[in-house]
């Protein structure tokens, strides 16, 4: 690849790095399988970045590979392999900016995203980051309309998950 391939990817991936945190922290339970998912995904973005035509926006893109990614290594090791309990030690946060009651509605909120499937922890994951229905609907290769009917349902679940 052209050194001019290579540092456009790597200012895009600087830039958005903080969207494949986000879908790694969703699908995993441990602070080393975050750092493996992360590698992961980033090896994947990098061996289709040649593809990459710019026919939608870089994070519509890379939240596309990324999900497919973590689905796809989600899907493997829960045939073989439990994932480890999250530990909130993990967080190295100082004292007087450390909110325990927002943490742990934080930690209850993944718990019961957890338990959604793999398409409606996509479709949450890009809800919370305030992606229009339009741009979900693209990156999960589904229509706008049922985009919006899955996140209505999916908040349905949720509701009896955390108040049950």
């Amino acid at each position: 690849m052209s050194s001019q391939l290579e540092t456009s990817f790597v200012k895009q991936l600087q830039e958005n790095q903080n969207l494949i945190h986000k879908i790694c922290r969703l699908y995993t339970n441990s602070e080393d399988a975050h750092k493996d998912l992360f590698q992961e995904i980033t090896i994947q973005l990098w061996k289709a970045f040649p593809q990459f035509r710019g026919d939608s926006k870089f994070t519509t893109w890379a939240y596309r590979v990324g999900l497919n990614t973590a689905i796809t290594l989600y899907r493997k090791k829960t045939k073989t392999i439990s994932t480890i309990e999250f530990d909130n030690k993990l967080h190295k946060i100082d004292q007087d900016e450390y909110n325990y009651e927002e943490e742990e509605h934080i930690k209850l909120l993944y718990q019961a995203v957890q338990q959604l499937n793999d398409i409606e922890k996509a479709l949450v994951f890009m809800y919370l980051e305030d992606k229009d229905y339009s741009e979900i609907a693209e990156t999960l290769g589904i229509s706008e309309v049922n985009a919006r009917v899955k996140m209505n349902r999916i908040k349905g679940k949720l509701k009896n998950i955390l108040n049950p």
